[in-house]
């Protein structure tokens, strides 16, 4: 279904107004958390999930559990991915699953030995559940959502409305972001990440979240502006989320997002034709002028602090030694963890046990591939090689799923830089398996 231009307006500005009073109003994170519960539940169950409704329920969980964790809003930590796989397991319930979904069976059972290991193993004095439950969460919500995914048939006009769901929560987090820090220059003084800068939250799930929202409206500007005024919103919106995902100085985030839309216009500009051509080479145009510019400003305001980050220098302008500040130190002890238990691994969990035993610290890895490695052995490896071999095979078969690669690289690079700490990863990735037919409206750029 195709939103007008008067909706579209409506929407955006009641996610802005959503923004105001998560910060100005201290009841309101509550009742915004539980309303999307409640809200999204009633959505599904009254239309028992004729169209895939459990999608923009899901979606729209998705988009707002950064915002929701940084205002206190979730009745506890983990309670996004948990909602989407209640969500996931109610459209199961109403629709099914394909019959050819059996590598997602496989992936869900490789999971099991590590979680019993775990279970098993894990001393007295640690919280079985909730250090159980941190680490499996992630591959079980992606597990349940590709299970739920998998070449269901779907529209290109869908897909881009499931991640306009996404995208308005992450509106609001932008404009709680702008009045959490209105002025930059007197909260930068160095090139490190900054939670005064991210709301108070972790800068790197801050970062992704709002990398994956550039993303999104990008993408908007490209398939879904019909008319100047939804371009321009659409513009407005991507360059305020590019400019406060920036200024977080977290660059995984947005590093992910360029590659996604890179991505995305590589593939378009090469299914299209020759009229289609030309309207993306003046879309590349103006986007790379828009970013080039909100790059410029995010650099005035930050006194140029954010140009010595990304070439990974200190303010002095010396280059830092450790350019994954100290991630590849935890990525290698994962990896040397692998190699002493390389048949089942160590078990959920017992990997933070360890390096809170060696060190004192509680030290949560960054990286979902060799955390993997380290808990589940030979098993997380076939499990990732799983997850990055069915999409592959699919868009073989299914060109029309334009999104394919651009989802599987967000999935790949976020868990690389911040694992699976929230749910957009797993749903992300699952909606590389639909199977996307073109809309019944045409659309803006045409195929050959």
């Amino acid at each position: 279904m195709q939103i007008s231009q008067k909706t579209y307006l409506y929407i955006v500005l009641i996610h802005v107004f959503i923004g105001f009073c998560l910060f100005y109003l201290q009841f309101f994170p509550k009742l915004y958390g539980y309303g999307i519960l409640l809200g999204g539940a009633l959505f599904v169950i009254n239309s028992r999930n004729k169209n895939n409704e459990v999608l923009y329920a899901a979606a729209y969980i998705v988009g707002s559990e950064v915002v929701l964790r940084m205002t206190d809003g979730n009745p506890v930590y983990e309670f996004s991915k948990y909602g989407v796989m209640i969500f996931i397991l109610l459209g199961i319930y109403y629709s099914g699953i394909s019959k050819s979904a059996v590598p997602y069976w496989f992936f869900i059972l490789l999971l099991i030995p590590g979680l019993i290991i775990g279970t098993l193993t894990l001393s007295h004095h640690a919280s079985l559940r909730k250090e159980i439950s941190f680490n499996i969460s992630g591959p079980v919500c992606l597990g349940l959502c590709a299970l739920y995914a998998y070449r269901r048939r779907v529209t290109l006009q869908q897909v881009n409305n499931i991640l306009l769901a996404v995208g308005l929560p992450i509106i609001s987090c932008m404009i709680y972001l702008t009045l959490y820090t209105p002025s930059i220059k007197e909260i930068v003084t160095g090139t490190g990440s900054n939670a005064n800068l991210s709301g108070g939250f972790g800068p790197n799930q801050v970062s992704t979240i709002l990398g994956l929202g550039m993303f999104i409206f990008v993408s908007r500007l490209i398939y879904d502006s019909r008319t100047k005024m939804i371009f321009l919103i659409n513009l407005i919106v991507a360059l305020n989320i590019a400019f406060r995902g920036l200024v977080t100085f977290s660059r995984g985030g947005m590093l992910t997002g360029t590659v996604m839309i890179a991505v995305m216009i590589m593939v378009t500009y090469l299914q299209v034709n020759k009229g289609g051509k030309y309207k993306m080479n003046f879309l590349i145009a103006f986007v790379i002028l828009g970013m080039m510019a909100t790059w410029s400003y995010s650099s005035s305001q930050t006194s140029g602090l954010i140009d010595k980050r990304y070439a990974n220098q200190d303010a002095s302008g010396k280059v830092k030694e450790d350019q994954l500040t100290g991630r590849a130190e935890l990525a290698e002890d994962e990896i040397n963890t692998f190699l002493e238990h390389p048949y089942f691994g160590i078990g959920v969990a017992r990997n933070q046990e360890q390096r809170l035993q060696r060190t004192g610290e509680i030290i949560v890895s960054h990286n979902e591939i060799t955390r993997m490695l380290a808990e589940h052995g030979s098993l997380g490896i076939l499990g990732l090689m799983i997850l990055f071999i069915t999409p592959i095979v699919l868009y073989l078969d299914n060109k029309y799923n334009i999104y394919i690669l651009c989802f599987v690289a967000f999935w790949l690079l976020t868990i690389n830089h911040a694992a699976m700490r929230i749910a957009a990863p797993a749903f992300i990735y699952s909606l590389s398996l639909l199977n996307v037919g073109l809309n019944e409206e045409k659309p803006v750029v045409h195929r050959e």
